[in-house]
């Protein structure tokens, strides 16, 4: 990116989020008003470990710790409604010198579903890790999507769905929701893919967001863990959770397009020298 674009961005986000940082006090409507497919989560453990992630003293290892602790709490609610099959189980009594003796004989459960997770790149996958843990037999599915620059409009980039779904159910994560329009498309393509049933989950959602996605997929469920009540001009969630990616994946600083030539040269020789990202948020 030109650094007079670079430039103009920062400016514009900084403004902005000047200008709106006040209005974050303002009272959101309650969780009904959402619709009976949104679930707002109130545990006061994970309101609590949402702080933490919030926080800009919170380093790289820690966010990332606490965002797969979050994805664990969120993936335990939003699971609830999965189907389970009746299975015989023997329990162990405890004593190895008469095993056939020392089991008990009871019913168990087992998952039914067939599970698909849906991250979204690049954030998403800090949240794969925990849904994985919770569901270990599930499959995987990258969906990868950006905007292009003064574009409302997000493109697909990666797509790692398979031809033919065999899925009954699809979990989405992205940690954030903010104007909806990444998460509108990905909704899209999973129900022309043929899922039957499809669930988001997202740590923070603007009210903006998932007030749009409530009222146009009634038929998709939502779990949250928090909404915050700004969307910037610049589609920036306030206070929101920062740049998750950056805070993921330690990308705070980018290099610049360099000549091949000066690779082999040390950082102080070569003409371009390493810019700070936040001139790009």
């Amino acid at each position: 990116m030109p650094p007079s674009a670079a430039s103009t961005m920062t400016n514009s986000r900084s403004t902005s989020t000047t200008t709106n940082t006040a209005d974050a006090k303002m009272v959101l409507p309650p969780q009904a008003s959402y619709g009976p497919n949104v679930h707002i989560s109130t545990h006061p453990v994970l309101q609590h470990k949402i702080s933490v992630l919030r926080s800009s003293a919170t380093d790289q290892d820690m966010f990332r710790s606490t965002l797969k602790a979050i994805t664990y709490h969120l993936g335990y609610e939003a699971t609830a409604t999965l189907k389970t099959k009746e299975i015989p189980i023997s329990v162990s009594m405890g004593s190895n010198k008469h095993p056939v003796a020392t089991l008990a004989d009871c019913v168990g459960a087992k998952l039914d579903d067939r599970v698909a997770l849906i991250p979204i790149l690049r954030s998403g996958l800090g949240m794969a890790d925990g849904m994985m843990e919770l569901l270990p037999k599930a499959a995987v599915h990258h969906i990868g999507m950006y905007h292009l620059p003064g574009s409302e409009a997000p493109v697909q980039y990666f797509n790692r769905l398979p031809k033919k779904c065999v899925s009954d159910i699809a979990y989405v994560v992205d940690p954030d929701i903010a104007s909806s329009a990444t998460m509108m498309a990905v909704i899209a393509i999973l129900k022309k893919w043929g899922v039957e049933k499809i669930h988001v989950l997202s740590v923070v959602s603007s009210h903006h967001g998932l007030k749009t996605l409530s009222e146009a997929h009634p038929d998709v469920d939502f779990t949250v863990g928090n909404v915050d009540p700004v969307l910037t001009k610049d589609g920036l969630v306030l206070p929101g959770l920062g740049d998750v990616g950056d805070r993921l994946f330690g990308t705070h600083t980018v290099m610049e397009e360099e000549d091949e030539d000066e690779m082999l040269l040390h950082p102080s020789k070569r003409k371009r020298t390493m810019s700070n990202a936040s001139e790009f948020q």
